[in-house]
């Protein structure tokens, strides 16, 4: 299993970044993907995950109605659209991948998922 991220970059405040999550090596179907960030000297936190066999959607409250997760079978890629993006987005940005069922069910933590991106930098100036 790879995941491969992109998408990150430099933004003010407002703005809007898409992030890419291609995976390989797994059947998207078959797999939950969550994104997390992190910052210097804080754990990492999940944003948002997405599960087609679970039917299930997760967002934390700080990205409700901003950000939308979305996947495309044909192409294994999962998305992070994020608008109105503010300075507190401004992190690391991981996806990750886990087979077992309710892995997009909450609690959601780092160890929910086995499989990690390298990450992406997304910067949201003020």
């Amino acid at each position: 299993v790879q995941l491969v991220e992109s998408g990150g970059g430099f933004v003010q405040a407002g703005g809007s970044l898409r992030l890419t999550c291609i995976g390989s090596g797994f059947t998207l179907n078959d797999y939950a993907i969550a994104w997390f960030r992190q910052t210097p000297g804080r754990e990492r936190e999940v944003v948002s995950c997405i599960s087609i066999f679970d039917e299930s959607t997760y967002y934390r409250n700080s990205v409700k109605g901003r950000f939308t997760i979305s996947a495309d079978n044909a192409k294994n890629t999962v998305y992070l659209q994020m608008n109105s993006l503010k300075s507190e987005d401004t992190a690391v940005y991981f996806c990750a991948a886990e087979s077992l069922r309710n892995a997009c069910v909450g609690p959601i933590t780092t160890s929910t998922y086995d499989y990690w991106g390298q990450g992406t930098q997304v910067t949201v100036s003020a």
